[in-house]
């Protein structure tokens, strides 16, 4: 069981990265869209920019998913077949059934599906005669096989799934406030398991519909805020509050808790943290912080994001985005949104919402957060103090992933073993362990025995992350070709 749930997390963490790809142009074509649209330059030969990127997201989720699933460093023929392959399974689809819209849902398993085509055929040898149409170049050859199967699979069962997300769409954003909150909580609570793409995908990209001045369709609270939809915007507007407010009060709390001989050190991580919040909306390095040393801090984490996207709901105040939520998000979207001055009030009420709760935890709890850390004598030998070391959770799954990818991956594992505390590592190049990484899961502490041979301090639960750790070491040597 455990083995099938490991793949299935490996499978939703490749699905991550396949969302970077819309993601990354998301933020150019929102600000070129908000520039260069009626309301400010008015120039709409390059505001259409914006307008052709988001309305061809389902297209980018092609590309981005069979990037993602290709088992290739050269991603040239898997991309060419992704596209041969979208464009007759949208076509074909469009005459089959015109009333069916697949949408990012329909890309991203066409482009699994041509991924695993290519995977499973780039080896094949062929006669000489076809010999051009074999190897790599294989799933070129059948990508218009591939759209043409998908389309009458989708035009016979798409239908259902189509009618009960637009129920679940009508349903949630029928909820309001709470609609508001379960999204923001969960999108928040899932980060661990990287389920909050699939939840991202729907709500961000799918959910209601909007016609432009221009007869345009698009979908997604995403995309129709940009296209000026006032209905749109609602399920993104908690997310200032913890760009802004909520992550820079965590980091905040954590400096104060630290101790006095590693404040300066904790300042500069903190600091950092915050600030790439504030103004790039990247929240891990600070999440990732205080997720290991303290479930119960990470699930209020989760609940004060809800509960701040219902609280500015309930006051009426609405703010989408162009490209993230932070400060400079704020300002360019401010005059778009509604009583989007709100989110200041509410964001300070937060942060002290935040610090008082994340200060008193971490002290009453004396949860080891950075600089809190409880000092032992590290040596080549375990320690008695060092049999008593436990873990603050028990994500060993997670745990397990998060240290092989901060050993620089499964390319540079050589060997893998433990003892009654510690995981012990072969590696091919220690220098690329990052240390301060790998401490945030909840290892106690690093021991370079050479440059390939190294060991982490994990405690009496280490058998159980070694576990974990070969499962998903497996899987990432599968998807890389090296098993």
């Amino acid at each position: 069981m455990k083995k099938y749930l490991s793949k299935l997390m490996q499978q939703f963490s490749l699905l991550g990265k396949a969302m970077l790809v819309p993601i990354a142009v998301m933020p150019v074509a929102g600000l070129i869209g908000l520039i260069f649209g009626a309301n400010m330059l008015n120039i709409p030969a390059i505001a259409n920019v914006s307008s052709v990127v988001f309305s061809n997201i389902d297209f980018l989720f092609v590309l981005g998913t069979a990037g993602a699933y290709a088992k290739s460093k050269d991603k040239t023929t898997v991309l060419v077949g992704a596209v041969v392959a979208f464009l007759i399974f949208k076509a074909n689809l469009t005459l089959l059934d015109d009333t069916l819209s697949p949408g990012v849902f329909g890309a991203i398993i066409l482009g699994a599906c041509v991924a695993t085509t290519y995977n499973k055929t780039y080896s094949l040898k062929a006669p000489a005669i076809l010999s051009f149409f074999a190897g790599e170049k294989c799933v070129v050859s059948l990508s218009p096989i591939i759209g043409l199967i998908l389309s009458y699979i989708f035009s016979f069962v798409w239908g259902y799934p189509q009618a009960w997300m637009n129920s679940f769409g009508i349903w949630l954003g029928g909820m309001g406030a709470l609609g508001v909150f379960l999204f923001i909580f969960l999108n928040r609570a899932l980060i661990p398991l990287g389920l909050h793409q699939v939840l991202n995908a729907y709500i961000l990209f799918e959910m209601g519909s909007y016609t432009t001045a221009a007869g345009e369709v698009v979908k997604g609270e995403i995309p129709r805020f940009i296209a000026g939809d006032p209905t749109a915007g609602w399920f993104w507007t908690g997310f200032y509050v913890i760009m802004m407010f909520g992550i820079p009060a965590i980091s905040y709390a954590m400096y104060k808790t630290s101790n006095p001989n590693k404040k300066e050190e904790v300042k500069g991580i903190m600091s950092a943290g915050a600030l790439t919040a504030f103004t790039a909306t990247v929240t891990e390095p600070i999440e990732f912080s205080f997720l290991f040393a303290s479930p119960k801090l990470y699930l209020i984490h989760s609940l004060y994001s809800g509960l701040g996207g219902l609280v500015l709901y309930l006051l009426g105040s609405r703010l989408g985005t162009f490209s993230g939520a932070g400060i400079l998000d704020y300002v360019l979207s401010f005059q778009y949104g509604d009583r989007a001055w709100i989110i200041i009030p509410v964001g300070i009420v937060f942060f002290i919402l935040y610090y008082v709760t994340f200060k008193f935890i971490i002290i009453h709890d004396d949860v080891q957060t950075p600089g809190r850390e409880k000092e032992i004598v590290i040596g080549e030998e375990v320690s008695d103090e060092e049999k008593e070391l436990k873990l603050s959770h028990s994500n060993y799954a997670y745990m397990a992933k998060k240290i092989l990818q901060n050993c620089g991956g499964e390319s540079n594992i050589v060997t893998v073993n433990n003892c009654i505390t510690r995981l012990r590592l072969e590696v091919k190049d220690a220098s690329l362990l990052n240390d301060e990484n790998i401490k945030k899961t909840g290892a106690k502490g690093i021991i370079r025995l050479s440059d390939t041979s190294v060991q982490i301090i994990i405690g009496t639960e280490v058998a159980k992350v070694r576990e974990e750790f070969d499962l998903v070491l497996e899987e990432q040597r599968k998807v890389a070709g090296n098993l």
